[in-house]
């Protein structure tokens, strides 16, 4: 991680206190509802391992059948996505009312039960073909290396194919049309001597009012993906926006957010997220191994090791997840920091900010802990002090 970890492009952030940015009564609301919804991951995260728990200790009989152990062993795979699902949606539709409640989701239950049913047969074909996989592999002395090479090879794979194949399965994308928002991004992307690839607008807001962007794809799936709600209200004309309101961002800010993602592109920070996968394989895949045989009975078929694999799984990808995490919020302040100095507008940013913290009622300022072991990008209130900090450096402050 060491390796990868941007030493330089990163501005540290000010010392800034929510209440400044933020009404009591925003701060409150943000704290409940991410906190409810925390709590509810907590339970879903308990009621998969449990699951998984008793499949080990009691494996159904038909996995302990020597016959065809490569066809069993994908049944497991696939029965083990599904059942994992399925168990947890009541705790998944609660989360989805409160959601509902804070008026975040726009979706209808029917909508939402449609992409269900698609997310569940997509992970158990995935989850099949894996266990398949395992099964082969399960046959050999030091298969974990091997395995770990799978996993970096799936890993590129659906970064390339998720743009062009997964993706518009449940969202529909639009090439960013002719105007100035276009010539603003063409410019930028000059600006940032990058190749951004393609630049797209996503239907976000059949399912949510959030507004986001990403960057997906390699080579040629390489593309800046916007949220519809990110973009909406922005003129057509020359000029700025008609009207200002919490929902509502400006054109700068936009821009803003087109140069963070391309930030993301010319730092080559997707290529980097395989290089990092690359790194910790192997030694992940190491501990996968070592609980998989505690845990598989002796004598037991390959097949009958798919649950032990898969809890082995469910334990060891929350750590490696927990240690990219720390990598992956230095690199969303470098690409913040990149914005800042790409576009020059700190007031922007620090508007930007503070308004989809409001947008997708995030907590501003969430316990240490929780980003330390969760959180993917900086705190809402750390990045205004990345903008603060810019802002007073550059004598605006």
């Amino acid at each position: 991680m060491l390796l990868l970890r941007p030493r330089d492009g990163v501005i540290d952030p000010a010392e800034v206190g929510p209440e400044g940015y933020f009404s009591v009564g925003q701060i409150e609301r943000a704290e409940d509802f991410r906190s409810g919804q925390l709590t509810l991951y907590g339970l879903r995260v308990a009621i998969e391992l449990g699951v998984l728990v008793l499949l080990v200790r009691r494996p159904p009989a038909w996995l302990r059948a020597p016959r065809r152990p490569v066809v069993m062993g994908a049944a497991a795979g696939a029965v083990l996505s599904l059942v994992t699902s399925v168990v947890v949606l009541p705790v998944g539709a609660i989360m989805r009312q409160r959601a509902v409640d804070v008026g975040l989701v726009t979706q209808a239950w029917s909508g939402w039960a449609s992409d269900v049913v698609l997310s569940l047969a997509i992970g158990a074909v995935i989850a099949g073909a894996g266990a398949a996989i395992a099964v082969l592999l399960l046959r050999r002395r030091g298969w974990w290396l091997p395995a770990a090479a799978v996993i970096v090879a799936f890993g590129a794979g659906l970064t390339y194919l998720q743009p062009i194949v997964l993706d518009p399965l449940f969202n529909t994308f639009k090439a960013l049309p002719e105007g100035r928002l276009r010539t603003d991004v063409v410019d930028l992307a000059r600006r940032a001597g990058v190749d951004v690839g393609e630049v797209y607008v996503m239907d976000a807001s059949k399912r949510t009012t959030a507004a986001n962007a990403y960057v997906a794809g390699l080579g040629g799936t390489k593309r800046v993906v916007l949220y519809d709600n990110l973009v909406e209200g922005l003129p057509r004309a020359e000029g700025g926006l008609d009207r200002r309101d919490e929902n509502t961002f400006t054109r700068e800010e936009v821009e803003l957010v087109v140069a963070h993602e391309l930030a993301h592109v010319h730092y080559d920070d997707v290529p980097n997220g395989l290089l990092f996968l690359a790194i910790v394989a192997p030694a992940g895949m190491f501990a996968v191994s070592r609980l998989t045989s505690a845990w598989t009975p002796r004598g037991a078929s390959t097949a009958a090791a798919i649950p032990a694999l898969a809890l082995s799984l469910a334990i060891v990808v929350p750590v490696v997840t927990t240690i990219s995490n720390q990598l992956s919020r230095r690199v969303e302040a470098r690409a913040d920091t990149y914005a800042l100095e790409l576009t020059g507008e700190a007031d922007a940013f620090i508007g930007f900010e503070r308004r989809i913290a409001l947008r997708n009622v995030s907590d501003p300022e969430p316990a240490a802990w929780r980003t330390w072991l969760l959180s993917t990008h900086p705190s809402t209130i750390d990045r205004i002090g990345i903008g603060e900090a810019y802002k007073a450096r550059r004598g605006g402050g």
